[in-house]
Order: structure tokens, then sequence, then C-alpha cells
């Protein structure tokens, strides 16, 4: 193993005092493995916290052949001080729909970054994908073709095109979920595969899919089209649980917050009282819904989940326009289709997908989003 260059980084160390596990940490060990551009990624970082600028500079496009994103080029512009990340460029490989893995995988993908880069990687950013931290430039081909031959895995999206596509677990795991969602992102992800790879855009596009309005992927808050699963019957009621529910013999909310005693269940204060249109009551010993008021919070359902359930017409709501931007901060998406069926192919939700985006590519500003 060659002699390895540790720098001075009190702050760095600072930064290891605190109650949360710290990246400070894990690349000091990484570093005391033999990885050299560990050790300069904290030198390089204590230079950029000294002068308050990064040191990081655009230094040209680089990715792999044929595709326009997927890799984030980055350039040390202190390269003779810290030469090991003279170029340190990232990839964003496109996730396993709901994020499935096993071990097996994980370890081998683990094993072929330690080889092809830094080995350092962040599952899952705030972009979704795997990301895969730190390499050379001659190095991104012979990434790529690993990642395509071993793994049957692609980039993703980065730059002014789709981004890579994110889903919840849906119906592979949530009994609650009205849509296929590991489907629908699968399908999304091939059928735009030219869109994805070879930007065209005026800025990014997110595509985000949640089962059902609990929304467990935030894609009402963070994609420019949130498809979010709903139902347009009744919700299913099971009166004999909505009483055991009432006696104590069922817990809440699945028996979440059980670390105190918060008293006995009452259903008219923590369901009734609390649903946003007013549509619920107790009749007599029954609970009634006036679902053409319910807005599907789903706030019953989660409390009372042994009783309660979506109905079975289901669909999605489509809202377009959500991001989270630094300086505005965040934007909600705003509601454009009620509800639409999504049955493989897709083709009536594929139809508004194309309209929407002849829309914003005429009329978008350069980096602006949707909405």
């Amino acid at each position: 193993m060659a002699d390895l260059k540790k720098h001075d980084t009190p702050m760095m160390e600072d930064l290891k005092s605190g109650p949360f596990p710290s990246f400070v940490d894990d690349l000091e060990t990484r570093g005391k493995g033999g990885v050299q551009c560990c050790y300069d990624l904290l030198g390089q970082m204590e230079l950029s916290y000294e002068h308050k600028e990064t040191h990081w500079k655009h230094g040209g496009i680089v990715g792999v052949f044929g595709y326009g994103g997927g890799v984030i080029g980055r350039y040390s512009d202190v390269a003779e001080e810290f030469p090991s990340i003279a170029h340190f460029h990232t990839l964003r490989v496109n996730q396993p729909a709901s994020k499935f893995y096993n071990s097996k995988f994980l370890r081998k993908l683990c094993d072929m970054w330690d080889h092809r880069g830094s080995g350092v990687t962040n599952f899952h950013g705030s972009t979704g994908d795997m990301i895969l931290i730190g390499t050379t430039t001659d190095q991104l081909e012979p990434t790529f073709y690993d990642l395509t031959h071993q793994f049957d895995m692609d980039l993703g999206g980065s730059g002014s095109n789709l981004r890579t596509p994110a889903c919840c677990m849906g119906k592979a795991r949530c009994e609650y979920s009205c849509l296929d969602t590991q489907a629908i992102c699968y399908d999304l992800t091939m059928t735009y595969q030219d869109e994805l790879h070879r930007p065209a855009f005026p800025y990014k596009f997110k595509f985000k899919v949640s089962g059902c309005p609990n929304d467990c992927v935030a894609a009402i808050a963070r994609s420019c089209c949130s498809i979010i699963g709903t139902w347009r019957d009744n919700i299913r009621i099971d009166q004999k649980a909505v009483k055991a529910y009432m006696g104590g013999e069922l817990k809440p909310n699945a028996g979440a917050h059980s670390d105190r005693d918060w008293g006995p269940f009452d259903i008219q204060k923590e369901v009734i009282d609390l649903c946003p249109s007013g549509c619920m009551v107790m009749d007599g010993k029954e609970l009634k819904i006036d679902d053409r008021e319910c807005v599907r919070c789903m706030h019953c359902i989660n409390t009372m989940p042994s009783a309660l359930r979506p109905g079975v017409d289901c669909g999605a709501t489509i809202l377009n326009g959500a991001k989270a931007p630094i300086l505005e901060g965040a934007q909600m998406s705003t509601l454009i289709i009620p509800f639409i069926k999504m049955e493989y192919p897709y083709d009536e939700f594929k139809e508004f997908v194309d309209l929407m985006w002849d829309f914003w590519m005429e009329e978008g500003k350069n980096r602006e989003r949707l909405g």
C-alpha cells in the first residue's frame, strides 16, 4: 500500500462531535483502508470551509457514449494539493422500482465500485437514484459496461431531461395501495428512454408514483408530475372492527405511538372530529361515511386500518408542478386530473404527458421547471 497523506482538518473533526453519525468518520475509515481520495476529500472540504467557497469547478461535460445524462462531472481547482480528486465524477444509477435489493447484489455492486471508483455511495439521495460518488474520467465507460453487463442496470437522469422515475412499494408490500406503482414506474422508465438519457427539456422533469394518498414518496411535494393512487367508489367499512377499536380490542394506528398511555380510544375525538370534510358520523353503533364529501385524506384508514379500506374502483390523481427550490421554498403540485384509470399500457396517461411536454417545451424558459 502506497504511503497515504492525511491532511490537517480541525473543522472536519468538529463535525464528528455531534449526536448523529458523521460522514467524516466514514471517509476516515475508508482512508485508513488505503483510499487516498477520501483523505483528499476531507482536505479540500476543510479548505472550502476556510475560504468560504467551493473548490469544485466546472471543467467541461463528461459522460458515456450515446448518453447526455447520468454523469455529473466534478473537477478540483486545487488539484495540485489534492491530486487524487483532480477529477471526481458522480454517476447516477437507475434504482430498482421501490428500491428492492438483496445483500448479494449490494455486496457485488460495492465490490465493483471499490474497483472502479472511490467506494463512496449514497443510497438514496434526494434524486432517488443510487449515487456512486467519485471516479476518474477513464473509469466512466468501464463502470457503465459493468453496470449494464454484470448488473443489468442503467444510468439515471441528470441535467435538463427526465430524471429517474421513482415509486413507493405499492402492492408489493402495502395492502392499501390503489396502484401497481412498480409496473407504472418501470413502464415510464422504458417508454421514455430517449427523454431520460438525452437532455431536450428546458430543465429537469420528475415523475413520482405513490400508491395511495399517504404519498410515501412525497410526490405531491417533489415531482413535476405526481401520480397518486386513489379510488372513486366508497370506503369499505368493517363495522365489527370499528366496534373492536371502540372497545379497546384493537389498537389504533396499528399500535404505533404505543410507547405511552394515551387513554381509551375515542373515535369521535380521534377520527370523526379530525375529518377535514366532516363526512363521518356515528349513527347509533355504526360508522357512516358520506363518500361524496370524502377528500381521500387517509386519516381514518390510517387510524383504524383493520376497519376501513380504500374502495375497489381504483385509479390515480394527477398533479403538476411541485418543486422545492432553496430560495423560493417548497411549492406543492396543482391538481390537474382528479381521476384517471391507470391500466397497462397507460395510453390515456401518456397522451396527457405528450401534451404537457409539448406545452412546456414551447413555453418554458431555460432552467424553468414545469409549474
